[in-house]
């Protein structure tokens, strides 16, 4: 039963205004930030001999240098992937696959003597470990098994060859070290393990590893997807665990943050046609300088920085103000505020107060709530002496929970409109035209819009922040909600569950997440962070097939 509000009474005859005492009530309950952000108890699986066994041998010397070996190993196979990347069947660079398939079968025999292996589209890998309660939807862990590639001008910078799989005592250097065949590989360690051990589920588990993600994973995980869910159906999987967000020690403590969503996105390309000639005698403004106007325009302009209630920041910052002792005073009271108004929905009217403090962080936290441009491909121009006919740039978008691909169109077309009058252009916005004298903006073959939100109330998240509670110390950790900036192949499993999570689980008490240089030169990952990976994956696959969902 709801507690009744306190009613004020009205003042007494000739007597002006309502009693000093008196409480009206409007609004809620004034919200304690320091009550919010409860963190589960850690979790821990029921004793069994020799799956213990099994998991203490994971902190031993022989089990460091095992895996040591199978993630060089693994990091020693090319597998890059390229955006003109053809069909696979056609395109001959999709092979190097094979021989990564043949490394996983060499390196883990009980996976492939006793899991279902199924080829999807040739490259893509769907293992089925069957448990033996058919009424439990399945665990689903992912990764990719590709890599960004490595420029051929950028060798000579690397500290060790970028596919030498090189361990120097602390870690492994190579392109896909940390991006990510080191969640692929703990993956299959971790289940090798389990079966190893005779460990038997209640809960079917599926291994579901891309081959195409650094380019849009339009022939590996879209394929993948359909093939599960054409077996299982839709809302038919417990739980996804892909990579994603990772550690960070912010206002004095560490956080967990597994991504519980991700931003939209999309590009843009605008083209600018103006007539050619010789360059002895040119126009006032050329297309490259038609175009370089309109970036400039473009970027004097930003998108408006706001946090939505669902929004997953805006519950970590719930959970910052409730637990850590450096959270900044000012931004605790506008959360405050914000927590304990009667409608928490931010006014498009107004300014976010409580974005805009945050934001003041950084632009790696600007950008958890706002829709980011990024002008990041230009071209224009032959030759020296020829007036450009044609200049164009290609601007990426990360489109904020809140905003929609519609905001970013109208906003460009809304600019670019402006800019065809001023020089006596056509303007094609998204129509699919393209004229001699022209600014035409044109939307790329991949969009995709801002991901639901992973209920961070739900049971599946309770068993992610106990396991990792479990691992890593429940006084020494605080789990919270993070949203990922960047996008996963979690994109195409939306329709198979709402509990996604992109989080790599890996953390290294000296050297932070262990993952070094991500997509560029050095590319490496701590070793003491792969075993932990290795750790969370066997605790949360026994702990999940004990939960009631």
């Amino acid at each position: 039963m709801e507690k009744a509000l306190p009613v004020a009474t009205p003042p007494p005859q000739g007597q002006r205004g309502w009693p000093k005492t008196a409480k009206l009530p409007l609004g809620r309950p004034r919200y304690r930030v320091e009550d919010g952000c409860k963190q589960p108890d850690a979790i821990f699986p029921t004793k069994n001999t020799e799956l213990d066994r099994i998991y203490e041998y994971l902190s031993s010397d022989g089990f460091r240098n095992e895996t040591i070996e199978r993630l060089s190993g693994a990091v020693k196979v090319k597998t890059e992937s390229f955006d003109d990347l053809g069909p696979v069947g056609e395109d001959a660079r999709w092979e190097v696959f094979y021989d990564f398939h043949a490394y996983l079968k060499d390196t883990f025999p009980l996976i492939h003597a006793k899991l279902a292996v199924d080829k999807i589209n040739t490259h893509g890998l769907l293992y089925t470990w069957k448990g033996s309660d058919g009424s439990l939807k399945p665990t689903l862990l992912m990764a990719h098994q590709d890599t960004v590639p490595v420029p051929a001008e950028t060798v000579g910078s690397w500290t060790h060859p970028p596919f030498s799989g090189a361990y120097d005592g602390r870690y492994i250097w190579g392109r896909g070290s940390s991006d990510c065949k080191n969640q692929l590989i703990a993956t299959m360690e971790a289940v090798e393990l389990l079966l190893q051990a005779g460990f038997e589920p209640k809960r079917t588990l599926l291994l579901s590893f891309g081959f195409d993600e650094e380019c849009g994973g339009q022939q590996g995980a879209s394929s993948l997807s359909s093939a599960i869910q054409k077996r299982y159906g839709d809302d038919s999987v417990a739980v996804i665990v892909d990579e994603g967000a990772t550690f960070e020690r912010a206002w004095g403590v560490l956080f967990a943050k597994p991504g519980t969503a991700e931003k939209g996105y999309t590009d843009v390309k605008i083209t600018v046609r103006m007539p050619g000639g010789h360059s002895s005698i040119p126009p006032q403004h050329t297309s490259i300088g038609v175009l370089s106007e309109l970036i400039v325009r473009l970027e004097d302009g930003q998108y408006r920085t706001h946090l939505e209630d669902e929004n997953p920041y805006y519950t970590q910052l719930q959970c910052g103000a409730a637990h850590s002792p450096d959270f900044p005073s000012k931004l605790k009271k506008l959360l405050s505020k914000r927590l304990s108004s009667p409608s928490r929905s931010t006014c498009k009217a107004k300014p976010d107060y409580l974005a805009l403090e945050a934001a003041k962080q950084g632009p790696e936290i600007r950008y958890l709530m706002q829709t980011s441009q990024a002008v990041d491909v230009v071209g224009g121009g032959v030759k020296i002496n020829a007036l450009p006919e044609r200049a164009s740039a290609t601007v990426n978008h990360r489109i904020n929970i809140g905003d929609t691909r519609d905001l970013v169109y109208n906003r460009l077309a809304g600019i670019a409109t402006g800019i065809a009058h001023r020089h006596n252009l056509t303007l094609h916005a998204f129509d699919g035209g393209e004229g001699p004298a022209s600014i035409t903006l044109e939307a790329s073959r991949i969009e995709v819009p801002p991901s639901p939100v992973t209920p961070a109330d739900g049971r599946p998240y309770a068993v992610l922040a106990g396991t990792v509670r479990a691992l890593y110390g429940g006084d020494g950790v605080v789990v919270a909600p993070g949203i990922m900036t960047g996008n996963t192949d979690t994109r195409y499993y939306w329709a198979l569950t709402r509990h996604i999570f992109r989080f790599g689980p890996g953390y290294d008490a000296d050297e932070g997440t262990g993952l070094e240089n991500i997509h560029t030169v050095n590319e490496k990952i701590s070793v003491a962070s792969h075993v932990n990976t290795v750790k969370w994956l066997m605790l949360f696959l026994r702990n999940m097939d004990e939960a009631e969902l």
